[in-house]
């Protein structure tokens, strides 16, 4: 199973004169470069009352810009990583263009006993926050404006990915995501559609939808939009007592845990090849070259690499595991739901083995409150380009995704991932990984 490589450069204004090109079936989201995070809203855009309509009549009732039009779902509650969005469809689609943001809690896409009643609902704060990041018009249609007559009757089903991982977890969740999906891409009829990247299985699905159903719209994920402490932004957070916030952090120190794991194999793995197979004089020769101090210890080492025993998504996922196990013993505890290490095209399990992009995702419990959260990682072949992926998959949230859609959603001071460390502060995407600066041991463990 292989990967489409992700588009790099989505930040280029939309021609609105241009049509939307069909998408194949391998067509994967367009991904915003993390290396070029999106700006603030145009300064010719200047911050205006976003425009609230309630009825799909007065939507149809606005004038369309002479620009191209972009939408972002939300369930409301909207925080800084819906604000990436919007700011990054603002610049897509420049000053002549048109951006609306949906505010809909979709009641199919809430299982029973999930937190559809308790789900906040803060419109006027969200038509304020979406009018400061460069929306021109918030839709807030009631249920029976979505829904007229009940719960529709013919639903969009999510397919074979549709029952992994999320959908497994939350039965028919996919199916809901997707139903209110397409409603609101009819309803808002757009050029662009943005969704953020931390809700990696929901961007996955619609994108999968537009392009089987032929919608005429370019699906743009945008990064995960994270806190100064490295947890991905959602409107869930706010659910989180103190204690339970410090022990929800292990979910992204268990992804980071992984991604600085993989960059201490590959880099050991780069010395092995370095090296080569000399006999041991020539081997300690070229060990000494190499600046190595421990010359015994790193023999042993890159024999142990250069032997192929090490396997990147193993080592991947075992440093991820043993983050959450320990906060699995904290107080309060986490509870696993899963960690699963996918091909983007599928999400499907990828086999020791692998080479090419993955997505390590993790969902997890902390009281009351399912939190969700994932990392882009590439594996072998490829892996100089790893950075831009890795950037990119923890990459919208570059914002919790358009929760239209919203998925119910360091390590803590207890836990003891080596080298998980949190991104530094106002970031939209996790750190591309480095190699470790200390001396490393098998496995890269610090010595």
């Amino acid at each position: 199973m292989t990967s489409s490589p992700l588009s790099p450069h989505p930040d280029q204004p939309a021609n609105a004169s241009r049509p939307t090109p069909p998408m194949d079936a391998g067509h994967q989201a367009r991904t915003a470069d993390a290396s070029h995070p999106a700006p603030p809203a145009d300064a010719s855009h200047a911050a205006h009352p976003a425009r609230p309509v309630h009825t799909a009549a007065a939507l149809r009732d606005l004038p369309r810009s002479t620009g191209a039009r972009a939408v972002v779902m939300t369930m409301g509650a909207l925080h800084e990583g819906h604000a990436t969005l919007v700011r990054a469809a603002r610049h897509r689609v420049g000053p002549k263009g048109q951006v609306v943001v949906t505010v809909f809690v979709n009641p199919l896409q809430f299982g029973a006993g999930e937190d559809l009643d308790r789900y906040p609902r803060t419109l006027d704060a969200d038509v304020e926050l979406a009018a400061a990041a460069g929306a021109d018009v918030v839709f807030a249609p009631s249920v029976d404006e979505v829904y007229p007559g009940g719960e529709p009757q013919i639903r969009i089903a999510a397919g074979p990915m549709g029952t992994l991982l999320e959908g497994a977890s939350r039965p028919g969740h996919f199916d809901g995501v997707l139903t209110v999906v397409a409603k609101l891409l009819h309803l808002t009829a757009p050029d662009l559609a943005f969704y953020g990247q931390k809700d990696a299985q929901q961007l996955a699905v619609i994108t999968r939808m537009a392009a089987d159903l032929n919608f005429p719209v370019e699906i743009v994920g945008v990064p995960t939009v994270r806190e100064d402490d490295g947890l991905a932004l959602s409107s869930r957070n706010r659910y989180l007592s103190g204690p339970e916030r410090c022990t929800a952090l292990a979910l992204s120190a268990a992804l980071f845990a992984a991604r600085d794991r993989l960059a201490a194999e590959e880099a050991l793995r780069v010395r092995a090849a370095s090296v080569g197979h000399h006999p041991a004089p020539d081997r300690a020769a070229a060990l000494a070259a190499l600046g190595e101090d421990r010359a015994a210890a790193d023999a042993h080492a890159v024999a142990y690499a250069a032997a192929g025993v090490l396997h990147g998504p193993a080592v991947a996922r075992a440093a991820a595991r043993a983050v959450l196990d320990d906060a699995a013993r904290l107080d309060p505890p986490l509870t696993l739901d899963y960690l699963a290490l996918v091909d983007p095209s599928d999400f499907t399990e990828v086999p020791d083995a692998y080479e090419g992009e993955a997505i390590l995702a993790v969902a997890a419990k902390v009281g009351s409150t399912r939190l969700i959260d994932n990392i882009r990682l590439v594996f072998g072949a490829g892996r100089p380009e790893a950075t831009a992926a890795q950037e990119g998959g923890t990459t919208t949230d570059a914002a919790d995704t358009a929760d239209a859609v919203d998925v119910v959603d360091p390590a803590t001071s207890t836990t003891t991932a080596p080298s998980a460390s949190p991104p530094p502060p106002s970031v939209t995407s996790t750190p591309p990984a480095t190699p470790p600066t200390t001396p490393q041991g098998p496995l890269g463990a610090p010595r």
